[in-house]
């Protein structure tokens, strides 16, 4: 994996959360993003009465949201404001029935190239180290993006 400092970092938190409240504010499901760190970023998301399933869990697309959310986070503060980077795929393995109440994405890119993107996302119920689902999802990233 390739390492990089802090100061290599394309976008703060801050800068991410103003960019994707402009270009993409149909995505505002309640995200926040808690940090953006080289080649990864942590989401969280204060899930409610509208993200539970029938039985009182968090519901399986919610958690696919935040996977996807968090990858697109973790790839934007690498490469900068690239609103056409897009999923190409996504994986998730739901592990365990997460509680109700807040969840945590904690995204790593394991791969970040010219054209793709490879991101592994951890979720947990907030507080818990114990994952509830894994996902790895792939973004295309526009050949003519500023490096």
């Amino acid at each position: 994996m390739v390492e990089r400092d802090t100061a290599s970092l394309a976008m703060s938190a801050d800068e991410l959360s103003s960019f994707l409240a402009e270009a993409f504010p149909q995505a505002d499901a309640g995200f926040v993003i808690e940090s953006v760190r080289p080649l990864g970023a942590v989401v969280d998301l204060a899930s409610d009465d509208r993200h539970l399933r029938p039985g009182g869990t968090v519901s399986g697309p919610t958690m696919m949201a935040l996977a996807d959310y968090a990858a697109y986070v973790a790839i934007l503060a690498q490469i900068g404001p690239v609103a056409l980077a897009v999923t190409t795929s996504l994986t998730i393995n739901f592990l365990r029935r997460p509680k109700p109440g807040p969840l945590r994405a904690d995204c790593t890119l394991i791969k970040l190239g010219q054209r793709l993107a490879v991101a592994e996302v951890g979720i947990a119920s907030n507080g818990d180290s114990d994952l509830v689902a894994h996902a790895v999802a792939t973004y295309s990233l526009p050949p003519d993006r500023q490096r």
